[in-house]
């Protein structure tokens, strides 16, 4: 790997332009670019206060996006794909699963959160709920359920989604969980880990590693996200 390697990420800022966004996908890479231990630079861009910012570095993309080695790249999976490519051992770790279970683990959590808290309509509240605990129920039995190489007659005691380090499937999934987190509670009035322990387990194992915590956005910023978002039903 060259010596003058320039990996530049170019992230959402918070409302207050400087800090970092509410953007689960922005985390998803910057996560990546930590882990790997790769020397890169993190732009915050403020789009509503310089608009032309994208259309100057970035033509017809939205954030986040990555120049790498003067080269422009656009799509969130292939950037990871690209840099777990690039950024390859011995010099930088690997970050892809063992398991491919692990990278689909959680997927619709998001999507299942999302259609629940956008919901005005209280008819179709209980039924939305249901779904999105059934994703989440889904998630937690997987994370007690043993991996192959564990031991198959006891519940798992890994810290991750596919073992005991951090790979790809959590710079995924871990970001999205913290915005459920957040929202649910301030919106509301409901903890997603209150019964559920391996979850909660999975995300205070995730609140030790610097690589999530120091990535993540302000409570307060997701929160003003999604104010024009989440509904408050009465």
């Amino acid at each position: 790997m060259a010596a003058d390697l320039k990996i530049e990420l170019f992230i959402k800022s918070s409302d207050d332009g400087e800090s970092i966004g509410n953007c689960p996908f922005s985390q998803r890479l910057f996560m990546i670019l930590w882990l790997k231990r790769a020397a890169f630079t993190i732009n915050t861009v403020d789009v509503k206060r310089n608009p032309d910012i994208l259309r100057d570095i970035a033509p017809a993309s939205q954030l986040p996006f990555l120049i790498y080695n003067g080269d422009l790249k656009t799509d969130n999976n292939k950037i990871e794909e690209f840099l777990e490519e690039a950024l390859a051992p011995p010099k930088y770790p690997k970050l892809d699963v063992r398991y491919k279970e692990s990278r689909t683990a959680g997927a619709n959590v998001f999507q299942k959160f999302s259609a629940y808290i956008k919901n005005s309509i209280p008819q179709k509240n209980e039924n939305l709920q249901r779904l999105f605990l059934k994703a989440l129920l889904d998630l937690e039995q997987y994370l007690n359920t043993p991996l192959p190489h564990e031991d198959g007659t006891h519940p798992s005691k890994r810290l991750f989604l596919d073992g005991n380090e951090l790979t790809l499937a959590d710079c995924n999934l871990l970001p999205k969980l913290h915005v459920v987190q957040v929202v649910c509670k301030h919106y509301r009035n409901f903890t997603i880990t209150q019964q559920l322990t391996g979850l909660s387990t999975y995300l205070k194992n995730a609140e030790k590693h610097e690589e999530f915590m120091n990535t993540c956005p302000n409570e307060e910023e997701i929160i003003l996200a999604y104010r024009n978002v989440a509904t408050t039903l009465r």
